[in-house]
């Protein structure tokens, strides 16, 4: 295990969040506030990620003295429009239908709070779909989760298996926490001992 100089609290219910610090060797506690998760709506789309992580950070701030916060948001993107978890069956079938054969762009934010500083970047990767089938579509749909995804899709998941032709940039970026730059950037705050 990695040795923080504080105890980690992770702002987070996604499980995908949580299995990759795990896998990055850090012991951790869940903790949550609900926010509202608008946004101002002349924001650069790069950065709406970045201010919806700052929010659910400076929500617990107050409850978390001396602790490492690491809250985390993702977006998928198609130009300027953003795509966020698709509320029906539908919905998710005319977003993969709008990312079949196309590239499009996936930012996380992510905020590092301690006290009362405050550290953010984002993380951006391309993503390029096949032409994806109707039949893929609906198979997908059908047989896995893309109403808690946003993009409808989750790349660790058959339709990332058989539909992304390539990426450009952070593969774990696209599952939820762009974990090398979050290690990197723990460890130039010093907030890590090997």
């Amino acid at each position: 295990m990695i040795i923080l100089k504080y105890p980690l609290i992770l702002a987070s219910k996604s499980p995908r969040r949580q299995q990759l610090l795990r896998d990055a060797g850090m012991e951790f506690t869940i903790q949550t506030i609900p926010i509202k998760e608008s946004y101002p709506k002349d924001l650069e789309v790069s950065q709406v990620p970045v201010y919806l992580a700052r929010k659910k950070a400076e929500a617990l701030m107050p409850l978390a003295k001396d602790k490492i916060i690491i809250s985390a948001d993702t977006i998928v993107a198609l130009g300027p429009r953003i795509l966020g978890k698709p509320g029906s069956q539908e919905e998710a079938q005319r977003m993969l239908q709008d990312l079949s054969a196309k590239s499009h762009m996936v930012y996380s934010g992510v905020c590092i709070a301690i006290n009362k500083e405050l550290t953010t970047f984002v993380e951006a990767t391309e993503v390029t779909f096949k032409n994806l089938q109707q039949s893929e579509i609906d198979y997908y749909v059908q047989h896995y989760a893309p109403l808690d995804k946003a993009g409808a899709y989750g790349i660790q998941e058959w339709i990332g298996l058989i539909g992304i032709d390539k990426i450009s940039g952070s593969y774990f970026n696209v599952v939820g926490l762009p974990v090398c730059r979050l290690y990197t950037t723990l460890r130039d705050l010093d907030l890590i001992s090997l």
